[in-house]
């Protein structure tokens, strides 16, 4: 009797002992619309950041580095996800207010539609940071992106490279809600303005959901058969656009550019599918902008971080931090992609015979 008392005394600690380390590692675990960073501390930094949605490939690397990066300098990050949804990301940016976090950092799901909600946290007292995308007619404290109109421009030259006789190409971006498309497309016609290539076919895919540019692509090539290039919106964009033109013998013969440095996107250029990617380095942004909210958070100023640059979005001149993005093209994938260690060699070169 006694040691059947001691056999259940031991079964009773083992167990307590496995809760207590699964909850452990659940609370160890970030996960998307909870607090990810240091141990709950009232004086820690708490930052909010709000995704448009993560449609888009890159978002996800763009929240993992930003949320590992804050965590490295003692920061919480709390991640909203509004799956394209206007209304869902104003409600869970007023829901951040309500948290009291330090710093907002928002990707715009509408950059026109923002305007309340952002003056809701000026006047809180937060600090708000737009991320990649402008928040237009609002108070904003910092924009940090990549050199928009330049993604446009590096686009132009690669088809102007790619059709040096000239000829029909299409345009077939994302959606006009987004401020950056309109930038891309400002450098891109700015680009090709003196130039013999002929805009005939435009389409916008409604909150990027490339799926959309199958069927623009295939009505673009009914009425313009003879379409020598096509520049899309971005990586996932090319992606449909390139399966149409597979799919009527065109894969190849037409140039098609994008942007984001994708994988797949990498893989099409060195099998010679798609011309170029505007290449972004997305950790870099992300980590530069956790950087720059854990420093306002502490009661800096872009000015006092050296953010000179400014942009005015209707309502202010909002100080501005601007990378550079690369042109990557199948004679630079090693130098920029693979060297760079954004996609490795192995996975790149998948689909192309050693030979080549």
């Amino acid at each position: 009797m006694m040691k059947k008392k001691w056999f259940c005394l031991l079964l009773l600690v083992l167990i307590c002992l496995l809760q207590g380390c699964q909850g452990r590692e659940q609370e160890d675990e970030p996960a998307e619309g909870k607090t990810a960073g240091t141990e709950s501390d009232s004086s820690a930094v708490s930052i909010g950041m709000s995704f448009d949605s993560f449609v888009i490939e890159r978002w996800i690397r763009d929240r993992d580095v930003f949320v590992s990066t804050a965590r490295e300098l003692g920061a919480e990050v709390n991640v909203q996800n509004a799956n394209g949804d206007v209304k869902e990301q104003i409600s869970q940016i007023r829901y951040l207010i309500d948290k009291e976090v330090d710093v907002l950092v928002i990707i715009a799901a509408d950059c026109r539609a923002l305007s309340d909600v952002m003056q809701e946290a000026r006047d809180k007292g937060i600090r708000t940071i737009s991320y990649d995308r402008l928040i237009l007619d609002a108070p904003c404290d910092l924009y940090v992106t990549f050199d928009n109109e330049m993604v446009g421009r590096l686009m132009a030259q690669a088809l102007e490279e790619a059709i040096p006789e000239g000829g029909k190409i299409f345009m077939i971006q994302g959606p006009d809600e987004d401020n950056n498309v309109m930038l891309v497309r400002k450098g891109f016609e700015e680009e090709i303005a003196d130039g013999n290539l002929e805009v005939v076919y435009t389409a916008s895919c409604p909150g990027w959901i490339s799926e959309t540019a199958a069927e623009f692509v295939r009505e673009g090539l009914e009425k313009y058969p003879e379409v020598q290039g096509i520049m899309c919106g971005n990586d996932d964009i090319a992606t449909q656009v390139i399966r149409v033109l597979s799919e009527e013998q065109m894969a190849g013969d037409v140039a098609v550019v994008g942007q984001d440095g994708d994988l797949a996107a990498c893989q099409r250029i060195v099998e010679g599918t798609q011309t170029m990617t505007a290449f972004k380095q997305v950790e870099s942004l992300a980590r530069e902008a956790a950087e720059l909210a854990v420093e306002m958070a502490g009661g800096r100023t872009p000015a006092d971080l050296q953010v000179t640059e400014k942009m005015n979005n209707g309502a202010e001149e909002i100080p501005t931090l601007l990378l550079t993005p690369v042109s990557v093209r199948k004679n630079n994938m090693k130098e920029i992609i693979i060297d760079g260690g954004v996609h490795s060699l192995e996975d790149v070169y998948l689909n192309v015979r050693e030979s080549q």
